[in-house]
C-alpha cells in the first residue's frame, strides 16, 4: 500500500477503475459501479482525490473514512457526494462497504448541459462526511431508482440519446437530494438550534474583541472551522432554518454592534469602521447603507 503524505490525484474514471478492481469502463467520462464488485487493490494511496465527481449510496459499511480532513464512521444507509478535489480515503478488507451503488462522472462530461452551470449550486459536494444524507425508507427507494436508470442507461448500447438521458437522471437525482437535505436539516432543529446559538455566541465574542477585529472581519470559513462544520453545510442549514445564510447572520451580528457603537459613543464613523474590522469606511458605509437603508451618519443622527 502507498504512503504519501499528499493526497494522490486519481485523474481519470480508468484509473479510479484500476484502483477499485473494477473492469474497464464503458465510457471515459462516466461511470456506474457496485460496492459489491470492488475490490481495491494495493495501488490505491491511503489519501486520494478525484478529478471527477462521485454519488454514492453505501449500506453496511462498517468502516472508518476519511473524509475532507477527518475521520469518520458510519453504518448503512448513507449517502455522500465527492467534488473534484476533495480529500478522501477507503477502507480495505472487512471495513469497506458491502453494498451500494457508485456514480462517477467528469465536468466535462456534463458540458454543453445546463447542469454544468449549475451543479456547483449543490453544496452538499463539500459537505464533511458526518453531514452526509440519512435516506429515509421511501427516499432510499427513490433515490435507488433513479441510480438504476442511469445504470440501465450506462449498460445499454451508446446511441445519441445516452448522454442526454443520464444526465437528466442526475439532474433529477441531485434535486431529490436537495429536497432531502432540506428535510434532513427539518429534522434536526434541535441540533441546528444548537449551532445557531453557539454561531450567535461566537460572533458575540469576536466583535467584543477588538484586538481580533484588527485582523479583519470574520469570514464564513473561520466561523465554519470553529463550529466543526463545512462552509456550505452551515450556510444552507442556517438559510433553511432561518432564512439567512452565514455571511448574512454575520453581517447582521456586525450591523447590530455598528448600531450599538452609533448610539452611545462619540466615535466617528471612520473610527467605528476600522474598529469593526473594515479596511476602507467606504465599506463600512456601504455594508450599512445596505442593510439599513439608511447610511451610518444619518442612523447617529436619528438618535439627536
Amino acid at each position: 500500500m502507498k504512503q504519501n503524505s499528499a493526497p494522490y490525484l486519481i485523474k481519470t474514471i480508468e484509473e479510479h477503475h484500476a484502483h477499485f478492481g473494477l473492469s474497464k469502463p464503458r465510457h471515459p467520462l462516466i461511470s456506474v459501479f457496485r460496492f459489491e464488485d470492488t475490490n481495491v487493490t494495493d495501488s490505491l494511496p491511503d489519501k486520494y482525490m478525484f478529478d471527477f465527481y462521485c454519488i454514492a449510496i453505501k449500506k453496511n459499511f462498517d468502516g472508518h473514512c476519511l473524509y475532507g480532513q477527518r475521520y469518520y464512521a458510519f453504518g448503512s444507509g448513507v449517502m455522500t457526494f465527492l467534488g473534484p478535489n476533495q480529500v478522501s480515503s477507503y477502507p480495505r478488507g472487512e471495513d469497506a462497504a458491502r453494498e451500494g451503488i457508485g456514480i462517477v462522472f467528469h465536468a466535462s462530461f456534463l458540458f454543453g448541459y445546463s447542469l454544468a452551470a449549475t451543479i456547483n449550486q449543490y453544496g452538499f459536494f463539500s459537505y464533511e462526511l458526518n453531514e452526509a444524507l440519512h435516506l429515509s425508507e421511501d427516499e432510499e427507494v427513490t433515490v435507488a431508482g433513479i441510480m438504476e436508470k442511469i445504470t440501465s442507461e450506462y449498460k445499454a448500447n451508446i446511441d445519441q440519446y445516452s448522454q442526454d438521458i443520464m444526465i437528466a437522471q442526475i439532474e433529477l437525482l441531485l434535486q431529490y437530494c436537495n429536497r432531502f437535505y432540506n428535510r434532513q436539516f427539518i429534522t434536526r432543529k434541535p441540533d441546528n438550534a444548537e449551532i445557531l446559538i453557539r454561531l450567535e455566541k461566537l460572533l458575540d465574542t469576536y466583535f467584543a474583541n477588538e484586538d481580533q477585529l484588527q485582523l479583519g472581519l470574520p469570514t464564513v470559513q473561520y466561523v465554519a472551522q470553529e463550529l466543526s462544520i463545512s462552509a456550505n453545510y452551515l450556510s444552507d442549514m442556517l438559510r433553511s432554518y432561518t432564512g439567512q445564510t452565514t455571511q448574512q447572520h454575520i453581517h447582521a451580528k456586525l450591523v447590530e454592534k455598528a448600531k450599538a457603537l452609533l448610539s452611545t459613543t462619540s466615535l466617528s464613523v471612520s473610527e467605528i469602521a476600522y474598529q469593526l474590522g473594515f479596511d476602507y469606511p467606504q465599506s463600512f458605509n456601504k455594508l450599512f447603507k445596505n442593510k439599513t437603508a439608511i447610511s451610518p451618519s444619518e442612523f447617529r443622527q436619528s438618535f439627536n
